[in-house]
């Protein structure tokens, strides 16, 4: 091979690692965004069926039963609960190895950077959650406080996508790093306040498997086979403990090893290495591979190389983000806003404290709560904007935080168990979400033609 063409191979190479490291948030972003119109289409769908004259369909089909049975292990549940208690574990998994992504390398590592994304999560989640306290205090429902507190990551990253161009880098890193944050105290608040009893045994269980994943780690057992076992085997003893089942989730991701087999300078030493290997008597190898066993071996080596260099937390980062994106997401909207319209009193519905908690935490709790916390940390110099990002990106960002859907419609689940209430809140869940992705994005692109000056 010529040292030119080697050069250029080595220079692919190192390009091709940098992406992997660069450049992750921007797939993640692209993702989420793509998948909000999913989201969109299911909520439709779910809508459309619940109200025709097959709504009994929707409901039967949701609460059709499942079961698996093992010997003398029998696990039996409807179609709904396996999807908001198995398949939101997922999502919770994929959340949290992107929480420990980006504690590790991403956005939140660096103290100063970090703080202003989850300061305004903090007050992204106590004002509206106070609204919601104060409309409901003596209403019978003040459980459902936690309900909107949360953004929806798909859909708040999908509206800044649609001016991405006009709009400085730093907002959609800054409402990602937010989104994340708020997450991570969603799922605080699951763990902590929406957990009803505990049965003790099985979380001593839970605690030792936690541990077998703790020393997995200290020992650079680097096998994905292993974790899933044993997130497996603690996702179902969480769910018999009584603490809801997608924390474990949660706890899994964090045991997920950040490191791979080797680091990235080994990595590229064996490339340069393996295709010194690489020789061939005239200047094109053709398809040397079926010919030459030396190049088939030089090519399983290079593969076995990038699977080294790659960590497990990225491998499954990768895996499962079009799957909990484009499925598993979609999924869970189709079957949890099924709302029927019929019968709905207008005179009810605006008086009703439960709606008008959610909605106005969403619509005027979020944006507010978001955007003094932010200000009152940047101006006593906790932390700083980032860069481009002036006060008008912050507050079209805020408002995009009011996006609730999907983890405010996983909190309403656990809030709430009369089913009437349940759709009281997916009604106000619903608007407040629309409200909030109209005026933020009629915010946004109403300063992003506006002259760079302009505040």
């Amino acid at each position: 091979m010529m040292p030119s063409s080697h050069n250029n191979t080595v220079t692919s190479a190192r390009e091709l690692v940098a992406d992997q490291i660069i450049k992750p948030f921007q797939r993640f972003a692209q993702k989420e965004a793509a998948s909000s119109i999913l989201l969109i289409v299911a909520t439709i769908i779910a809508l459309i069926w619940s109200n025709s004259d097959l709504s009994e369909t929707y409901h039967s089909f949701l609460h059709t039963e499942i079961s698996f049975t093992f010997g003398q292990f029998h696990l039996k549940n409807t179609l709904l609960h396996w999807i908001n208690d198995g398949l939101m574990a997922l999502f919770f998994f994929t959340v949290g190895l992107e929480i420990k992504r980006e504690f590790l390398v991403g956005e939140l590592a660096v103290l100063k950077k970090a703080l202003l994304p989850v300061i305004a999560a903090l007050g992204g989640m106590i004002l509206p959650g106070l609204i919601y306290a104060a409309l409901n205090y003596n209403s019978g429902f003040l459980h459902g406080w936690g309900i909107p507190v949360a953004t929806d990551i798909a859909f708040a990253l999908g509206a800044v996508a649609v001016f991405s161009r006009r709009l400085p880098p730093g907002l959609k890193i800054f409402l990602a790093a937010f989104a994340i944050a708020d997450d991570l105290g969603a799922v605080v608040i699951i763990a902590i306040f929406y957990t009803k009893t505990i049965v003790w045994s099985y979380l001593f269980i839970c605690l030792f498997l936690i541990l077998c994943l703790a020393v997995a780690n200290f020992f650079w057992i680097r096998w994905t086979i292993v974790y899933a076992v044993l997130g497996l085997a603690i996702w179902f003893f969480v769910l018999g403990s009584g603490v809801h089942p997608t924390v474990a989730g949660v706890i899994v991701s964090l045991f997920v090893p950040a490191r791979g087999k080797y680091d990235t300078d080994r990595f590229l030493k064996n490339v340069e290495n393996t295709i010194e290997r690489f020789e061939c008597e005239e200047q094109s190898c053709g398809f040397s591979i079926l010919l030459n066993e030396e190049h088939l071996n030089a090519v399983h080596d290079l593969e076995m190389a990038c699977h080294h260099v790659e960590t497990p937390l990225q491998r499954l980062l990768h895996a499962l983000h079009p799957w909990v994106a484009f499925l598993i997401l979609p999924i869970f909207a189709m079957a949890n806003t099924g709302l029927i319209f019929r019968g709905m009193v207008f005179s009810e519905v605006v008086s009703n404290p439960v709606i008008l908690g959610i909605v106005f935490g969403l619509v005027v709790g979020k944006p507010i709560g978001i955007l003094l916390f932010s200000y009152v940390s940047v101006k006593t110099g906790i932390a700083s904007l980032p860069k481009e990002v002036r006060w008008s990106h912050i507050l079209g960002g805020a408002m995009l935080g009011g996006i609730g859907f999907t983890m405010s419609l996983f909190l309403s689940e656990l809030s709430f168990t009369n089913p009437h209430i349940i759709d009281d809140a997916r009604i106000a869940i619903l608007t407040g979400s629309i409200l909030s992705a109209v005026f933020g994005m009629s915010y946004l692109g109403f300063i992003s033609t506006s002259s760079p000056n302009k505040e």
